[in-house]
């Protein structure tokens, strides 16, 4: 990644909302809602299969940012300082993302069919210590809520040094700002102090907060998509897709900021060609780290042909099944991989932001293959325009809750944390006392 030096002061500057984006996003929630509540009233099996699968895409891609975002903390990375705030901001979903989970714990027989298989089948019945109903709540309770509530705190630590008392007269007397400034900058220690304090949380959170993402996103992803086909088994499908929500963090972090850049002069500036390019290469990279995930865990459980480990590709290679996956696929991988060859392709804004909502809809697709599939009747539809309503409607509760942070948060951090001086410490060998060498 590039060496990219940091402006000695960066002014703050806020997302202004916008009335007609305000009104367009409060019609994608009610056009989700209707169509959530109409579908439910035709097919409730097909609703909350696009719901879980709705719930596992926007969830995955906005803690999947915050993941990318401490990352960059550990590796301590300064490339991405103007846009580091972007990808925190997708974190504000995940207390509404944990309200809507609360209504998937209500799921029983008509989404899981092991509940009923518990009764006769053998194979099913060894694994009755995991796959039963009361472990099932607990498990996809608690998790989520450490997960988020420590993503939360993260969140706090990165934000906190920004709300320096003395930067409120700048900011032209919003009420909602002033109330979330007096909120999270109590006992304010001065600037420095703040800076210095909220940078060592951060060093001890990041990898705390991956590790836990790992966990408990395995855990969902094996409740809620996995355990959809109780015989089947792969050790590495969670990694395949709490990677691939890494992946769409990344992917929505420059959606997000080349829409920024298009609609405001401050951030074009300093969200530079750096960033751009940074950011393609990573778009780039992981679709292939996606694919070569998909492909491990394909030719292994192919090639060994063994009936119950084939199923699940089996069931998404049929006629109606395999065009949708061969769809996926090239969305994912074959368009990105493609298109982002060059450094060219990173450096125009609007391509690499069309390729990266290329790479979206892919996930999204992925996403809903993960487990229409496993619960499919013959002979029904696969896919109806019932799905992308839906969607819809998940999507403009996150670009609302996302619009929300950035217009209460200054958009570009303003603070920005300093070199570690082990980081010399362990290149730079130590000066040589030449006096006292011994001939």
């Amino acid at each position: 990644m590039h060496d990219i030096p940091v402006p000695d002061r960066i002014e703050a500057r806020y997302l202004l909302p916008n009335r007609g984006t305000t009104i367009l996003l409060a019609a994608f929630v009610a056009v989700g809602a209707i169509a959530f509540i109409a579908l439910l009233g035709m097919n409730p099996d097909r609703a909350w299969q696009s719901y879980v699968a709705n719930w596992l895409f926007f969830t995955g891609i906005a803690q999947g940012a915050l993941i990318f975002c401490a990352a960059t903390v550990i590796t301590k990375a300064r490339w991405n300082w103007s846009v580091r705030r972007i990808s925190l901001a997708m974190g504000a979903f995940l207390p509404l993302s944990y309200l809507l989970l609360l209504p998937m714990l209500g799921l029983r027989e008509a989404y899981f069919p092991w509940i009923d298989k518990m009764a006769y089948d053998e194979i099913v019945q060894l694994k009755a210590a995991y796959l039963n109903i009361p472990f099932l709540i607990t498990r996809n309770v608690v998790g989520p809520l450490v997960l988020f509530t420590m993503s939360l705190i993260f969140m706090y630590w990165a934000v906190r040094p920004d709300l320096a008392p003395e930067r409120a007269r700048d900011e032209g007397g919003v009420t909602g700002r002033a109330k979330w400034r007096d909120r999270l900058s109590g006992n304010w220690l001065g600037q420095e102090a703040e800076e210095a304090r909220s940078w060592q949380k951060l060093k001890v959170l990041a990898p705390a907060l991956i590790l836990v993402y790992a966990v408990v996103m395995s855990i969902v992803v094996i409740d809620f998509a996995m355990s959809l086909e109780p015989h089947w088994f792969s050790t590495l499908f969670p990694v395949w897709y709490f990677m691939a929500a890494f992946w769409g963090g990344i992917a929505v972090t420059t959606i997000t900021m080349v829409l920024l850049k298009r609609g405001n002069p401050y951030f074009d500036e300093h969200m530079g060609p750096q960033q751009k390019h940074d950011l393609g290469k990573l778009v780039f990279a992981f679709s292939i780290f996606w694919a070569y995930l998909f492909w491990s865990q394909y030719i292994v459980q192919w090639y060994g042909k063994l009936p119950w480990e084939q199923a699940w590709y089996i069931h998404r290679s049929t006629p109606e099944w395999g065009p949708l996956s061969l769809l996926a696929i090239g969305l994912c991988f074959l368009a990105p991989f493609i298109l982002l060859m060059g450094r060219n392709a990173k450096l125009n804004p609007t391509f690499l932001g069309s390729v990266a909502f290329i790479a979206m809809l892919g996930l999204w697709l992925e996403r809903w293959l993960l487990i229409a599939p496993s619960l499919h009747v013959p002979g029904t539809p696969t896919i109806t325009f019932w799905e992308p309503l839906i969607g819809l409607g998940f999507l403009g509760i996150f670009a609302l809750s996302v619009r929300w942070f950035l217009s209460t948060f200054p958009v570009v951090q303003l603070w920005q944390h300093g070199v570690d001086p082990e980081r010399f410490d362990r290149e730079i060998p130590p000066p040589v006392d030449r006096e006292r060498v011994v001939v």
